[in-house]
């Protein structure tokens, strides 16, 4: 076993343990820490896969700005922090068994899948650098990606504005 893999699954089990905390911690600011580590989890996977480019916008986009402006929004509604009531329904005794099929089916799946087992061929730095060249040029050509980028800026700002809203005390 190379230092790689043993790199993943000590990564893997750390995204999985914060995604279950996720779910499971009783205040939602606790919830969005786990949720924070679990991204930097993802975030490394991407790194050790050789796509920097994903890892960055990964740390850059969802740790940076989705997961601290949860944080935020959190912080400025204080009624919902102090919300320590289980956060599980009812029928989570339904729930649990339906994921545990769920991620069998998928593993089987995929474990019966060709592609699954074998490996990806090596690129060399010169084509590498000549996909991202590519990739930075579609991003900010007009004729790209900038539109959705744009938007994606003015919806968190109009998110941050709503959370100051809804937080506003009004005497």
């Amino acid at each position: 076993m190379t230092i790689e893999k043993i790199i993943f699954l000590v990564i893997a089990a750390v995204t999985l343990g914060a995604a279950v905390m996720v779910v499971t911690a009783r205040k939602l600011i606790h919830s969005a820490l786990w949720l924070i580590l679990a991204l930097f989890g993802v975030a490394v996977v991407y790194g050790l896969l050789d796509a920097g480019f994903l890892a960055v916008a990964q740390v850059v986009i969802y740790i940076g700005a989705i997961a601290i402006l949860f944080i935020f929004a959190v912080m400025l509604t204080r009624r919902v922090m102090n919300d320590t009531d289980s956060q599980n329904n009812q029928y989570w005794w339904v729930a649990a068994p339906l994921s545990v099929l769920l991620f069998g089916g998928l593993t089987w799946m995929l474990s019966s899948w060709q592609g699954f087992s074998t490996e990806l061929p090596k690129l060399t730095p010169e084509a590498k650098s000549g996909m991202l060249k590519q990739l930075g040029q579609v991003l900010v050509s007009p004729d790209g990606y900038v539109l959705p980028f744009e938007l994606a800026s003015i919806l968190l700002v109009a998110a941050l504005i709503g959370a100051i809203w809804v937080a506003w005390d009004r005497k």
